[in-house]
């Protein structure tokens, strides 16, 4: 065992806390209470996400409904489809000013945004190529700090300029993230490195798979499938962990890229924003073991396996099947679900899709039964559909949670712009201490608490 193997366990045994004191002191872990349900910790206009009904203590579940600014996102969707247009934009302009736009207002905006795309000369090798990284979130919180030190007015606070700040922020991170997977993959793997020009004209979504693919062409399903999947991630209130890391940090009244930044290390965790890479896998191994995956009782027969952690990754878990939130529906899952299935036909995946309709049917029905809770409301959630989606769209899976920051930092500015438009306290949850007392002992004389002597670190340990 080495010296930090040694001092770990130490610290691991130092930091244990039994489970039985969170119950005794009423501590609601993970800012949940006893029934699931989040503790209201703050106010906001820019979204709300509705799974269930609170009735006299009791828990109703209902179809999900997710509203931005006081719209709900199936008419947003609605609207610029019947339009057969794209609808980021729109959807970003409506989270950071709440209000839709009128047309000339989502033509400047849309030009404000293509004119912000473009990064300053040579930031992919000054920047992304310089110090490299294996992982493309970490790159993009890494740039979104350069980006601090290129602004003259980084730390200016009010809310004209947070909204300047927070459009090139969404802009920018539309081009970074393209840029960060071809400097990783040209750096570690020796594979081209390919650098598109942002097209000023285009949508985000356009403009993405502009940059993402070697020769930039794209079909009008998958650049509005894309689109879609955009405006679904684009914000889900404020209490999901990466929005409310944004809003913990802003509190403090640092600057914009700092909180984004956290943001992004938020978002960066595998249970935030890894999901649907999890639901690709899980979908990767049932191809891959059963002798027939349009087979509705051998694919029920497996998920019962997966349940029992006896298949797959032994976690026990259906990778897309529950929310937090949503109980009955997932409304984002049920706009996706009807673009997944026009992407399988036009990619040819048609029986792949089949099996994500049978998993996303049986699943839930298999957790009722495992579970022995014949109420138990879950189904699918966009997570289940996502990962899919952007596999059909060619996109590279370490290239799925950055994408979902691409879309999401437009709810992140929205809340910062929120927060620095209101006088907001600095956000300090209580923690009730739990420490032994000790007395401090002289140096001289100190018996060991199962620390390790400096002399015995091992020479390699210190490289």
């Amino acid at each position: 065992m080495n010296y930090f193997d040694k001092l770990g366990a130490v610290a691991k045994a130092n930091n244990e806390i039994e489970g039985k004191y969170y119950h005794m002191y009423h501590v609601k872990r993970g800012l949940r209470n006893a029934d699931g349900s989040g503790v209201l910790v703050g106010l906001t206009t820019v979204s709300s996400v509705l799974g269930y009904e609170k009735i006299d203590e009791d828990i109703i579940p209902v179809h999900g409904k997710l509203v931005y600014r006081g719209i709900d996102l199936r008419d947003i969707v609605a609207g610029f489809e019947r339009e057969n247009r794209f609808g980021f934009e729109e959807t970003a302009y409506l989270l950071l000013t709440g209000n839709l736009p009128t047309a000339d207002e989502l033509h400047q905006f849309n030009e404000m945004l293509g004119a912000m795309r473009l990064l300053n000369k040579n930031f992919h090798r000054d920047v992304l190529e310089t110090f490299r990284t294996r992982d493309i979130m970490n790159s993009l919180a890494r740039s979104v700090l350069t980006l601090y030190s290129m602004d003259e007015r980084a730390d200016n606070l009010d809310v004209y300029n947070q909204i300047r700040q927070g459009i090139g922020l969404i802009a920018k991170l539309a081009t970074l993230a393209p840029y960060a997977y071809y400097v990783i993959r040209h750096g570690f793997y020796d594979e081209s490195l390919i650098i598109h020009r942002p097209q000023i004209e285009l949508s985000t979504a356009e403009n993405l798979l502009h940059l993402l693919r070697a020769d930039s062409k794209y079909s009008e399903l998958e650049a509005k499938t894309l689109d879609i999947c955009l405006v679904l991630h684009a914000d889900h209130g404020g209490g999901n962990n990466s929005t409310f890391t944004t809003r913990v940090v802003s509190s403090t009244n640092t600057d914009f890229y700092s909180a984004v930044s956290s943001a992004l290390g938020s978002l960066k965790g595998p249970l935030h924003g890894g999901a649907n890479n999890r639901v690709v896998a899980m979908m990767d191994h049932l191809k891959a073991n059963l002798k027939d995956p349009t087979n509705i009782e051998e694919v029920r027969n497996y998920l019962f396996k997966i349940l029992r952690g006896e298949a797959y990754d032994g976690a026990g878990k259906l990778y897309g099947i529950g929310h937090a939130v949503y109980t009955l529906s997932d409304p984002r899952a049920e706009i996706l679900r009807g673009y997944a299935r026009k992407l399988a036909w036009e990619k040819g995946r048609e029986e792949e899709y089949r099996l994500y309709e049978i998993v996303e049917q049986e699943g839930p029905k298999a957790l009722r039964e495992y579970k022995n809770d014949p109420n138990l409301s879950v189904s699918s959630n966009v997570d289940f559909y996502s990962g899919f989606v952007y596999d059909c769209l060619n996109i590279p899976r370490e290239v799925f949670t950055p994408l979902f920051a691409v879309a999401r930092v437009a709810g992140w500015a929205a809340h910062r712009v929120e927060m620095m438009s209101n006088a907001e306290k600095i956000i300090r949850p209580a923690f009730k201490s739990l420490a032994r007392t000790q007395k401090y002992t002289p140096l001289v004389g100190r018996e060991s608490g199962g620390s390790v002597p400096v002399a015995e670190r091992a020479a390699e340990d210190l490289g």
